[in-house]
């Protein structure tokens, strides 16, 4: 008797993988899809329109105020407490 309830609880362990399986594979396909050509013209169009200041041989130097890397001045070398 207790074969038959183990397999029992077996085939419903399978039965709950399958569906959760199926759920998570359903979710997948669901989901909004980009095509390839679109996406790399996206990429193309950002990297033309954004200024990198890592890049300054494409792009020139750029003014302090528009450098995020640029090390920020204190006003001295000193401060008092």
């Amino acid at each position: 008797m207790s074969t038959r309830t183990n397999k029992a609880t077996m085939q419903e362990l399978k039965l709950r993988r399958l569906l959760e399986n199926n759920h998570r594979l359903r979710e997948e396909l669901a989901r909004p899809r980009v095509m390839v050509s679109i996406a790399s013209l996206n990429l193309i169009n950002y990297t033309r329109q954004t200024k990198d200041p890592l890049i300054p041989a494409v792009w020139g130097t750029l003014a302090k105020g528009e450098d995020p890397y640029a090390p920020v001045e204190t006003g001295g070398c000193c401060s008092l407490m």
